[in-house]
């Protein structure tokens, strides 16, 4: 499978009522059940903890985040950013489609300031996601 993933329609819209709105900071996407595009999963407004439960142990997701946090100045930052979340445990069959749908995803949603490729749940602690914004 190569080329780019379809993204539905009610990605696009879930990604701009996060950017429109402050009581959504979470939006999630998978692959459909065939792997064939990427739908949307659910939305919410997660702390970091449900941000990380959130996140299946043996499936990819995408997560677009809004990322608040101070900077080492003190000053209040807020940065959107896209996870790539592919656990160790996914079928190199969802890896293909998941790099695919991801390629997709960064290309449509505007807006998104931090990349994050993870794999495991040490790569998305607010830390890390916090040293990637800054």
């Amino acid at each position: 499978m190569s080329g780019h993933i379809p993204v539905d329609e009610s990605c696009i819209s879930a990604f701009q009522e996060l950017k429109g709105r402050r009581d959504i900071n979470t939006v999630i996407y998978r692959l459909s059940d065939d792997l064939t595009t990427v739908i949307f999963d659910a939305k919410g407004n997660l702390t970091h903890d449900e941000l990380l439960k959130a996140l299946p142990a043996d499936e990819p997701r995408y997560a677009v985040h809004d990322l608040l946090f101070a900077s080492s100045d003190g000053a209040r930052q807020e940065k959107t950013v896209l996870i790539s979340w592919c656990p160790a445990r996914t079928t190199a069959e969802e890896k293909t489609a998941h790099s695919s749908g991801y390629s997709s995803l960064r290309n449509l949603l505007e807006g998104v300031q931090v990349h994050v490729p993870a794999t495991d749940l040490s790569d998305v602690e607010y830390r890390a996601l916090v040293s990637r914004a800054s």
